[in-house]
């Protein structure tokens, strides 16, 4: 029988007859209805999240089925953390703090998708992301975890696929993302003394120099570059232009280009 195949994005157990969704639907001649409503069962464990959505629809019966993918593993994974995005600089910030049981439960979210053969490669893959995204897992930093797992530890948790939490670990894990944060602001605030110090320090110097100084510093490059005024539009031009001809005037105009010289006047 002929099928059609129509895929769309929708925000979970959000989905609406309006664009693209019901423009799409509407020339099939399913009941638009019926197929939202399906939609938003499927999709509704991804709250606040874009899913990709597949509906197939037999162009005969008008019968239809819904097939629904999976976000992204960053966007699960900020999910698990109640996070908006990851940190600006992972090798030094962290920004939430994932137990193993979240990890597994999103590599099973995600298992169709990832390349990994086995339970334990998937989540491997999952907390590749995580360092990525400066979030650490069951307090260390993601590679740190990776080579626990190599080494044997969550051997039983991965292999029993536990993915829930007690409410006490929840609150726990609330209470360290709150802790990271203000570390993060707290090195910041650091930083920012530390830029404005060197620019006080070198005022008047290239803006060349003072950047390496900040580098040399350790300063991040996000900071350096808010902090950093933008060189002057003409320093360049000035420092690279033409100079001027022999015997000219100091600060005498250049003529203007295609311009001739104006014939010398007669006695």
């Amino acid at each position: 029988m002929p099928k059609e195949t129509i895929e769309v994005l929708v925000e979970g157990g959000k989905a609406t007859a309006a664009p693209p969704l019901g423009p799409a639907l509407g020339p099939m001649g399913v009941n638009i209805g019926q197929v939202v409503a399906k939609i938003n069962e499927k999709t509704a464990e991804f709250k606040g999240m874009q899913v990709p959505v597949k509906v197939i629809i037999d162009s005969e019966t008008k019968k239809f089925d819904v097939t629904v993918g999976t976000p992204p593993a960053s966007a699960l994974i900020k999910k698990e953390a109640k996070i908006e995005k990851g940190a600006g600089n992972p090798l030094t910030d962290k920004v939430a703090d994932l137990k193993i049981e979240q990890i597994i439960k999103i590599a099973k979210m995600k298992e169709s998708s990832l390349l990994g053969k086995d339970n334990f490669m998937r989540v491997k893959e999952i907390i590749g992301t995580c360092n990525s995204m400066g979030v650490m897992v069951e307090g260390k930093p993601a590679n740190e975890t990776i080579r626990d797992i190599n080494s044997g530890k969550f051997k039983d948790e991965i292999l029993k696929g536990k993915t829930e939490l007690s409410a006490e670990e929840l609150k726990e894990q609330e209470e360290e993302k709150k802790r990271l944060a203000a570390e993060i602001e707290a090195r910041r605030a650091e930083f920012d003394a530390k830029a404005k110090a060197i620019l006080k320090q070198m005022e008047g110097r290239t803006r060349g120099e003072i950047k390496a100084k900040m580098i040399e510093a350790e300063i991040p490059l996000q900071i350096i570059n808010e902090l950093l005024p933008a060189e002057a539009a003409g320093a360049g031009a000035a420092a690279g232009g033409a100079k001027p001809a022999a015997g000219a005037a100091p600060g005498a105009a250049k003529p203007a280009a295609g311009a001739k010289p104006a014939a010398a006047k007669k006695p």
